[in-house]
């Protein structure tokens, strides 16, 4: 299960890990244009798409990939006054959308990560969807690679659900990025691998 609503309260729950995920689908044109356009923003520290500009964060880069294929992930959701965006972007994959754990997903599809760092403030590890990317492609050994904005800009990042506690390889392979900066008063148990704070996948329907 994922984040859901139920309520006024997002419930945070965590997706399917295991040997099956993840298989890469050939996916659409429009699917490949969706990696295009996530890639082509690789090493910029602004988002500019769709002649308008976004915010500098995952979200708002997410956003703009998606509206070359003139899909609005805020699409009536309104614009954010002081919430979170990657809760936005679910809603609407909710709504337009799949939410799925594979095994198998589509290039262009999104990436849904939790507590990758603390959005409300209060010392726990209690933040569902607080990241999101764009999967670029799949290794043989089901190694997502997906496109995101993490710290300071837009690049390329690792995750694999069938290891989601292991860094590297011991020939020095990264199977899960670090999206969580370790802070001394981080509480006890906070995890901090791609994989391990992995909370769902979304496919939108394309033109």
């Amino acid at each position: 299960m994922a984040a859901g609503e139920t309520g006024s309260q997002t419930t945070l729950t965590n997706g399917i890990r295991g040997e099956r995920c993840c298989v890469l689908a050939q996916g659409t044109t429009a699917h490949q244009a969706l990696v295009q356009a996530a890639t082509g923003f690789l090493g910029r520290s602004s988002i500019r798409g769709d002649n308008r500009s976004s915010s500098a964060d995952c979200a708002g880069f997410v956003r703009a990939v998606y509206a070359t294929r003139q899909v609005d992930l805020y699409k009536e959701l309104g614009e954010l006054d002081g919430g979170n965006g990657v809760g936005r972007i679910y809603t609407y994959v909710l709504k337009h959308g799949q939410i799925h754990y594979g095994p198998i997903v589509q290039p262009g599809d999104l990436v849904f990560f939790h507590n990758t760092w603390d959005f409300n403030g209060d010392g726990l590890v209690n933040d569902p969807l607080t990241h999101v990317g764009v999967i670029e492609t799949v290794e043989h050994d089901g190694t997502v690679t997906f496109v995101s904005w993490v710290f300071s800009g837009v690049e390329r990042y690792k995750m694999n659900l069938r290891q989601p506690n292991v860094h590297k390889t011991e020939n020095g392979r990264i199977l899960n990025d670090y999206l969580r900066r370790r802070r001394s008063d981080d509480p006890l148990g906070t995890r901090y691998l791609s994989g391990q704070l992995f909370a769902a996948f979304g496919t939108v329907p394309l033109r």
